[in-house]
């Protein structure tokens, strides 16, 4: 009998921990190996599902009994579980913090060099498949005549703006014109803006009430509108891509992953 891979689960008492505790409980081949929380955190008890009536302990206890840690925190504890699982040479991380800055994003790479990080921004298969279609849209539609607008849309606890998906679907539009996506973004207008620039990538951001995540890249010429877009209706839809990460990256070589390695579209 093959042994359970044992999944560490960073922020356990927030929304994203709590649904990755579930969607472990519901996966087989995976058990929980580990929750904890903010530090003074350890030694209270879970409640939800899946965790509840585990107790929490420290972050570098849960280090120890894992195969692989999930992290939905922020930026700064990410970038300390990294350094810390570098230095220890192990376990894999599932890293999908977002409003990292790109001094951040640095060091999560330098710690891949440690062990394997899988870092998305987005762990749902249905955006990464978007994120596909978006590239190859791209590709074919070009800025002489297509005008591209991202528009994005998050509950009003959310901080960042525009979301770590959105970007990332800035960047797919960004490579499939060969472009950099920080030298044709446009992420604010207000007042006489004056006509659009031929080329810019567009962001608009919504923030309301519950909602998950909603995505649509708009390819828009004179004549006719391109909308391709995804909707979350549950968080649980993200915890489990992730679960599947951190199955897949469980006991693999170092290095920094993404969700199109997980999902074997790069070979």
């Amino acid at each position: 009998m093959t042994q359970a891979i044992k999944i560490g689960i960073a922020g356990a008492f927030g929304r994203m921990g709590r649904a990755v505790t579930a969607a472990v409980e519901q996966r087989d081949g995976v058990e929980i190996g580990a929750l904890y929380d903010a530090p003074g955190s350890e030694g209270q008890i879970a409640t939800h599902d899946g965790g509840r009536g585990r107790v929490l302990v420290s972050r570098e206890e849960a280090l120890t009994a894992c195969d692989a840690v999930i992290d939905f925190t922020v930026p700064e504890a990410s970038i300390k579980l990294a350094g810390l699982a570098a230095e220890r040479g192990g376990p894999a991380l599932i890293i999908g913090s977002t409003g990292l800055t790109a001094e951040q994003e640095g060091k999560i790479t330098r710690a891949s060099g440690k062990v394997a990080v899988v870092r998305s921004l987005n762990f749902s298969l249905g955006v990464n498949t978007l994120m596909g279609l978006v590239r190859q849209a791209a590709e074919r539609l070009g800025p002489e005549a297509w005008d591209i607008e991202i528009f994005e849309a998050h509950h009003w606890r959310k901080v960042d703006a525009p979301s770590g998906t959105a970007l990332m679907l800035g960047q797919a539009a960004a490579a499939g014109r060969g472009v950099d996506l920080d030298k044709v973004s446009d992420r604010a207008r207000d007042g006489i803006t004056g006509p659009r620039t031929e080329g810019d990538i567009g962001f608009s951001v919504m923030r309301g009430g519950g909602i998950v995540g909603d995505h649509s890249v708009v390819f828009a010429a004179e004549d006719e509108i391109l909308t391709l877009s995804h909707s979350a209706r549950d968080r649980s839809l993200f915890a489990r891509g992730a679960v599947e990460a951190a199955v897949w990256a469980a006991g693999r070589k170092p290095g920094l992953y993404d969700m199109m390695d997980v999902l074997g579209f790069k070979g």
